[in-house]
């Protein structure tokens, strides 16, 4: 029986001591805006030194879909990517980016509730953003961007940026995978599952409105899904949003981790 509690009380101590080294090296939120300042300073000591920023937008999309889309829908997936990254935190989303001239208004400012701010002004704030994390003891700095307008403008201020000389193990790595998954691979295969091209279309159609049902289903509109597929681009959808389904939008969803969890690994493992 001694021998017994023995071997018990044993257990016990090994249980607790995983139990507490488990915390210790997982934050209790890959989202950093969650954490306290200490969490952060914890996580960055236990090797948590890679940070994704994603990319937002404020913009229309259609009279089905909120404005806020592309914002909901890059934090979730990249929370995604981070839990199966491990040691990886999330910034706040940029959720004001560039969507056109403001006067005259031009792409998407032609629609009520979309903000737009000029390419200079949005690399400033990431490039500032990203100095910030390098600063606290962040390695790799990852933009991902749920929005193709900008992706140009990311790819172009990830190849500029420099550390400063303190820090010379920093870097930026732009990940153009995270928003490349939900075009072209995820295009095709709806058309393996039987849609055609111009009911996936471009913008607010059964592609982008499937990723919107599977991420954040209350930003839908469904009774106003077939007035979306009537408005045509006069009316900010191109596309036909009727197709689209959780089902079809979890499979994109998957997909779209899947590929930047991939992209952003061959990244962070790369010489430096």
């Amino acid at each position: 029986m001694r021998r017994l509690s023995g071997r018990l009380l044993v257990a016990l101590l090994l249980l607790c001591w995983t139990l507490g080294a488990a915390s210790a090296a997982a934050p209790r939120s890959v989202f950093l805006e969650d954490l306290s300042t200490a969490e952060v300073s914890a996580a960055l000591k236990d090797g948590t030194t890679t940070i994704i920023i994603p990319v937002g937008g404020t913009e229309q999309s259609g009279p089905h879909l909120a404005l806020g889309k592309h914002n909901q829908r890059v934090r979730v997936l990249a929370g995604r990517v981070a839990a199966q990254l491990g040691r990886t935190l999330v910034a706040p989303v940029l959720a004001y980016v560039p969507e056109g001239t403001i006067d005259p208004p031009s792409e998407h400012m032609r629609f009520a509730g979309t903000v737009s701010i000029p390419v200079p002004v949005f690399q400033a704030v990431l490039e500032a953003a990203t100095r910030s994390f390098w600063q606290h003891g962040f390695r790799d700095v990852v933009l991902i961007g749920d929005h193709g307008g900008y992706q140009a403008a990311l790819q172009s201020l990830a190849a500029r940026l420099r550390p400063p000389a303190g820090f010379p193990a920093a870097r930026v790595h732009f990940v153009g995978a995270y928003y490349q998954a939900a075009q072209a691979p995820f295009h095709a295969w709806l058309r393996g599952q039987g849609l055609t091209e111009a009911q996936i279309g471009s913008h607010a159609g059964a592609a982008d409105t499937a990723l919107q049902l599977a991420v954040a289903p209350d930003m839908v509109r469904p009774e106003l899904l077939a007035q979306a597929a009537h408005a045509g681009a006069a009316g900010g959808t191109l596309g036909d949003p009727r197709a689209a389904s959780a089902e079809l939008g979890r499979s994109g969803a998957d997909q779209v981790v899947e590929r930047t969890v991939v992209a952003i690994r061959a990244a962070v493992s790369s010489k430096r």
